[in-house]
């Protein structure tokens, strides 16, 4: 029997998951939002970013992994997120990063065009960024505005790993097309991660073992 490309991420042993939840266990403190690349903080740690359209559930994400439930801000308006926030992570050992929103967002197009030049910059030119988690809708997988920054991840030999958001509002067989489809796609992105994450923010689903990953990268 041939192996599916991209499975689904095995479930982390006792250990990694320990280390996962000790990782998140403090306190997660924001640290500052960047609007130009000249405001970023040093490169002096470990960091992972989290990308995804607008409305993906990004910060509902956040908050669940850290466990504060207004640490990212959430909003139903597509677009609030116009900066890059910086979040202090594991007694100052990790950076997490919450990108923009990218495609569809209820802004100026000057504004949009700004900082999706900047969130483009950042994906470029960041060397402690282990590992990006781009953020997919479980109930409507990859789109034509995903396509544009997997490729850009590609060109800039910054790892990704698809993370699909919202699995609690999709039915098992609806999933598996939705699976299919991400997979199918990214066959064509070399800087794919083979393993996709499976989450729910509001149910916990796959939560701990994205914090699994995150504590043991290197």
């Amino acid at each position: 029997m041939t192996a599916l490309p991209f499975p689904l991420v095995e479930e982390p042993d006792a250990q990694s998951l320990e280390r996962g939840r000790k990782l998140f266990a403090g306190e997660t403190t924001f640290l500052k939002g960047v609007v130009a690349m000249a405001g970023l903080p040093p490169a002096d740690r470990l960091e992972v970013c989290f990308a995804g359209r607008s409305n993906v559930g990004k910060s509902s994400l956040i908050n669940a992994l850290t466990g504060h439930k207004a640490l990212a801000r959430a909003s139903n308006t597509p677009g609030r997120t116009q900066e890059i926030n910086y979040f202090n992570l594991g007694q100052e050992s990790h950076y997490l990063v919450d990108l923009p929103g990218y495609g569809f967002a209820k802004a100026p197009v000057a504004v949009v065009e700004k900082w999706q030049r900047l969130l483009k910059s950042y994906l470029s030119g960041r060397p402690t960024l282990r590992r990006a988690f781009v953020l997919i809708d479980a109930r409507h997988g990859i789109k034509e505005v995903d396509d544009e920054i997997l490729t850009l991840l590609d060109t800039s030999a910054v790892p990704f790993q698809v993370v699909l958001t919202k699995s609690d509002k999709v039915k098992a067989g609806e999933l598996q097309k939705v699976l299919d489809q991400v997979r199918g796609k990214l066959q064509r992105h070399p800087a794919a991660f083979p393993e996709l994450v499976v989450t729910s923010s509001e149910k916990g689903g796959g939560i701990p073992t994205l914090r699994s990953i995150i504590a043991n990268l290197e």
